[in-house]
């Protein structure tokens, strides 16, 4: 964290862009853990560590029903956590991040949840 926070002073300091992470707010905690709960952190693991080549595959690995996983991806992406590559026929997802942090605590005013 301290060697990330030199990075960025030194990059302000030759007038470059910083780069600030993706965020997602929820209105409230419940929320938060309808979208991201046991099934969704499956999901992102398949989709990380055995790369589908499509939504089928994913809910194939996940052992799951594909409308079910097709409507959670589509989620996911409409939050940016995911996207969809084309490829023929095929919308292939994928994790574009390193890391997803997720907070169920408020950095702001207001009630809400932060995913970053």
């Amino acid at each position: 964290m301290y060697e990330a926070g030199l990075e960025a002073i030194q990059r302000l300091e030759d007038g470059k862009a910083v780069g600030k992470p993706a965020t997602v707010t929820f209105a409230n905690e419940k929320q938060l853990g309808e979208v991201f709960n046991e099934r969704t952190y499956t999901l992102l693991r398949v989709i990380r560590e055995d790369q589908p080549a499509s939504i089928r595959e994913t809910a194939r690995f996940a052992g799951r029903d594909v409308k079910n996983v097709h409507e959670e991806l589509t989620t996911l992406e409409a939050l940016g956590v995911i996207r969809f590559d084309r490829d023929g026929q095929s919308k292939r997802p994928v994790f574009p991040y390193d890391d997803l942090f997720i907070s169920p605590f408020a950095h702001g005013s207001g009630d809400t949840a932060a995913t970053v």
